[in-house]
Formats: structure tokens, sequence, C-alpha cells
């Protein structure tokens, strides 16, 4: 994020270099067939003129023809069924001409060819029923009449260049398809870790409102109490700013530690050995306490040990409905009660609250900690838990609760 007004705008430049990647890949191709169009007319040229061409006025004629079929395959790729048809008459024009020569030529091999890659349905069916049909015509106007040796003649020289234009158009679409495929299982990964990444930042974000949140709150309470006494004057009680200095020096410290076990959970994962748990709720109510909230901690059913991540998300939760209690509540005294109920343990707070009136003259709680909530109903929703809160006791009391599962956590 703090990079992003340094970042240059890759995507016009991205589609102008895929544009001139298209133009250069259609030249190439254009050039090729060319090619193949020029090699085909000087092979079939030369060979006509070598055979030496026999009687008659047609020579001419079909010399031309046949130039004219060869030049056509440098023609767009819908029009080869057509290409084919005229290469196969050229074929068995050339067996009145040039009687004994071979049923092909290097044209016709070439479209058959092109037939096969290009045409797809009852077009690339009719372009081979045509190059099949010239090469017969050919060959029967030639005087072979072995059914074996017109067959296997008929099928190397139009049916194998067919199958293999059919082959290779089948190969580049495969390729092509495997090619779709890493592209979409990459554009997963990369989506994939971009939600982790952000799922990431959304528990980073929530821990440090937690550890933020709490220790800020405690250090605000005593840094307020010391003012008012020092404000009072000499005859204030030098004993109790002494008190709420040193509070605010205890709760800067615990702040530290806090945020040195969430930099060791960043470095070393799950695996960190200093991340709070259960265990330390005492010491957590006896700092909150330091503040002038009195935490009742009530622990139901024999406690036994839970996996680390509920062990710290629980303390977690206990945080920052203690900071909860402290700056939303009255202030003055919460109840938090610890639940080990067999597959499940939950935690419960309540606390009482300080109503204030609207405009319409009726009382209703200052709240104005979504954040804190929302982040101990993600926390319980990822281990398979659920969160509630909301008023009790009539109004008169604010109360939050998490429940987390214990079955199928390790």
């Amino acid at each position: 994020m703090l990079s992003s007004t340094n970042q240059v705008d890759r995507g016009p430049l991205r589609r102008w270099l895929g544009r001139a990647g298209a133009h250069d890949t259609e030249r190439s191709l254009a050039r090729q067939s060319a090619l193949v169009g020029v090699m085909c007319l000087v092979i079939d040229a030369v060979s006509f003129l070598t055979h030496g061409p026999g009687p008659g006025p047609w020579n001419a004629l079909l010399l031309t023809g046949m130039l004219i079929a060869d030049a056509a395959l440098v023609s767009a790729p819908r029009l080869s069924g057509w290409v084919a048809a005229g290469h196969a008459l050229v074929v068995a024009a050339l067996a009145f001409v040039l009687p004994g020569r071979s049923a092909s030529t290097a044209g016709q091999l070439v479209s058959a060819y092109r037939a096969g890659a290009w045409l797809r349905g009852w077009p690339a069916g009719a372009a081979l029923a045509a190059s099949c049909g010239g090469v017969l015509c050919s060959l029967l106007i030639s005087g072979l009449s072995a059914p074996a040796s017109v067959l296997s003649l008929v099928a190397a020289n139009s049916l194998m260049p067919w199958l293999v234009g059919r082959y290779t158009t089948a190969r580049k679409a495969h390729v092509d398809e495997l090619r779709h495929q890493r592209e979409a299982a990459l554009r997963d990964a990369q989506a994939e870790v971009a939600a982790a990444v952000a799922e990431e930042r959304e528990t980073i974000a929530v821990e440090l409102h937690d550890v933020i949140s709490h220790h800020v709150s405690a250090i605000g309470v005593h840094a307020t109490a010391a003012r008012l006494n020092l404000a009072a004057g000499p005859p204030a009680d030098d004993g109790a700013v002494r008190t709420s200095l040193a509070a605010v020096e205890e709760s800067s410290q615990a702040a530290m530690v806090d945020l040195r076990r969430l930099l060791s959970l960043l470095h070393e994962g799950d695996e960190s050995p200093e991340q709070p748990g259960l265990a330390m709720l005492p010491d957590l109510f006896d700092s909150v306490r330091s503040s002038g909230l009195q935490v009742t901690y009530v622990v139901y059913n024999t406690p036994h040990p839970v996996p680390r991540a509920i062990d710290t998300t629980l303390y977690r939760v206990a945080q920052e409905m203690t900071t909860n209690a402290l700056r939303h509540g009255d202030g003055k005294a919460a109840r938090v009660e610890l639940d080990y109920s067999g597959d499940r343990v939950g935690l419960t707070a309540r606390n009482r609250i300080v109503p204030r009136a609207d405009p319409a003259g009726s009382a209703f709680p200052v709240t104005g900690f979504g954040v804190g909530l929302e982040g101990m109903r993600k926390r319980a929703e990822t281990l398979g838990g659920t969160a509630a809160f909301g008023l009790a006791g009539d109004g008169l009391y604010w109360e939050s609760s998490v429940t987390i599962p214990l079955r199928g956590e390790s």
C-alpha cells in the first residue's frame, strides 16, 4: 500500500505488447504461407516442364491452371475446401496431358493438409472427398486398376495429408487447452495467496486492536487519575499520584510485552512459545483491577488443556471484554466466567452500563465498540465457534459471550 503511488499502470503497455505480438505472429504466418505457395508453384512447374508436355493445345492452359491453384494456397483458411477441389481437378487433368506421371502434385498434398487443418464438419469431409476423387480419377485415367495399389495411393496422397492436418490442429488445441488450464490454475493460486494475505492482515489488525486498545485504555485511566490528583494541589494525596503513575508504567510495560508476543507470533507462527493463554487470565484481571475495574473471575467445571489456537484466542477475547467494560461500562465492576463444558469452552463477561438519554428522552447505552465486537466474532468463527453480544438484566448490563468447540482440534 505504501508503494502504490510509485507504481505505474502497466495495463495499456501489456495490451499494446499483446497486440504487437499478435500482429508479428500474423505477419510471420503470412510469410510462411507465401513461401509454401511459392515452393509448390516452383516444384510443380519444374515437374511439369521436366516430364515434357504431351500433345494437344491444352498444355499452356493446364500449366496456368496448376500455377493458379498453387498460388491459391496463400488464400484465407476458410477457402481451403475450394483450393482442395481445384487441385483435385488439376491432378485429374494432368493424367490426360502427362500419362504415367505421379498421382499428385506438391500443391495437391499441401491443399489436402490445409483442408484437414483448417476445416471442420461437412466442409472438411467434402474437401477430403474431392481430394480423394481427384487422385482416384488420375490413377484410373493412367490405367492403374489394382484395388490395393489404388487405395494405397489415394490414402498416401489425400487421406494421410488430411489426417496430418487434423492431428496438427488437434494437438495445437490440446496444447492451448493445457496452457489455458495452467493460466487458470495460476490465477486461482494467485487469488488464494491474495485471500490468505488479506486474511492474515485482518488477523494482525485484530491482534493489534486488542493489544493496543486494552493497554492504552488502562494508561488513559491512570493518566487521568494522576492529572486530577495533581490538579488538586498540595493537599492532594501524593501516594495516589505515585500509584497512578506506577500503573501507567506497568501498563506501558505490559503493552510492550504483548507487542513482543505478537511479533513472535508473526515470526514463528503458531509454534511461538510466548503466546498468552487461559492460564494468564488471573494476571490479566489483576492488571485491570489496578485501573479501578473490579473483575470477578469464576471458572466452572474442571479446567483442562485446550489447543494452542483456542487458548490464545480466548485470552484475547477476555482482554477485549475487559477493555470494553473499562471504556464503555461504568468502570466499576465486571464478572467474567470461564466454562469448561465437555466438548466446548465458553467465556462470558457482564458489566453494568452507563445509560444516557437521546433527544427523545429515552435511555440507551453508550456503545461505540463495534470494531472490538466484530474482532471477537471473527476470532470465534475462525475456530468454528459463535459469539453473542447484547443487553441483559433489563437493559442495565452488557453481556458478551464466546463459545468455541473442542472437537476436531489438535
